[in-house]
C-alpha cells in the first residue's frame, strides 16, 4: 500500500490542537478590511474549534498534520 499523503490544500486551511482538535479560519478577514469596524475585525480574528461531525470528513485528509 502506498502512504496517506496530506491533502495540499487542507494545510494552510486548517490546524490541530494539542489535544487533536480541530481548529479553522473564519472567512472575510483577508482583504477590504478598511470599511469594516474594528469589532468586526476582532471577531473575525479568532478561530474557532470546528464541529464533530465536520471533523469526521477531514480526518482522511489531514492524515499526517500533526
Amino acid at each position: 500500500m502506498p502512504k496517506m499523503k496530506t491533502h495540499s490544500s487542507l494545510k494552510g486551511r486548517f490546524k490541530i490542537t494539542g489535544t487533536g482538535k480541530v481548529r479553522r479560519y473564519k472567512a472575510y478577514k483577508n482583504h477590504l478590511l478598511s470599511h469594516k469596524s474594528k469589532r468586526a475585525k476582532r471577531v473575525l480574528s479568532n478561530s474557532p474549534i470546528m464541529a464533530p461531525g465536520d471533523v469526521k470528513r477531514l480526518k482522511q485528509g489531514l492524515a499526517n498534520l500533526k
